[in-house]
């Protein structure tokens, strides 16, 4: 597990952008936090470090899912709409988990018991109106080496 605390939208940006450079295909990472904690945000990190405009990125909110096209593709899911873990069962939602993309979930402890058994958690805890606190725990082997790069330059609790 590892803390890593952002002072602002450009340092989550940041995390983000330094995330993606040590994912590859097949990755999922999950989001967790209250609304406006910075999921979102850290997913144009993502995206930017893919070579995605972040300036794309939205909250899929209303379709659940968006697809972004990169070197390695992007799905993109958001589940705060869902009422039921049963609900994302009739996307389909393993075909996009296991494929060749990187699999970014808002929201991923809707999912309760259908979330992957290895993934990256990510868990955004607001510390006043800029300061977040990213939580980042691994599970499975693979991930525990994708998040041994990150830069000094961010305090660690």
């Amino acid at each position: 597990m590892m803390k890593i605390t952002s002072h602002s939208v450009n340092d989550t940006i940041k995390i983000g952008r330094i995330l993606a450079k040590n994912l590859g295909k097949g990755d999922i990472v999950c989001l967790i936090g209250k609304l406006g904690s910075g999921k979102t945000v850290l997913t144009k990190g993502i995206a930017a470090g893919l070579g995605i405009k972040k300036e794309k990125i939205i909250s899929p909110t209303f379709v659940l899912i968006r697809q972004y096209t990169s070197k390695i593709p992007l799905y993109h899911f958001d589940l705060y709409r869902i009422k039921s873990p049963k609900d994302i069962l009739v996307l389909g939602y393993e075909e996009y988990l296991y494929d060749k993309g990187i699999t970014v979930i808002e929201w991923a402890d809707r999912l309760r018991n259908y979330l992957p058994d290895e993934c990256l958690k990510v868990k955004i805890a607001m510390k006043g109106t800029k300061t977040r606190l990213l939580t980042l725990e691994t599970f499975g082997e693979r991930y525990k080496e994708k998040i041994k790069f990150f830069d000094r330059s961010f305090s660690k609790e």
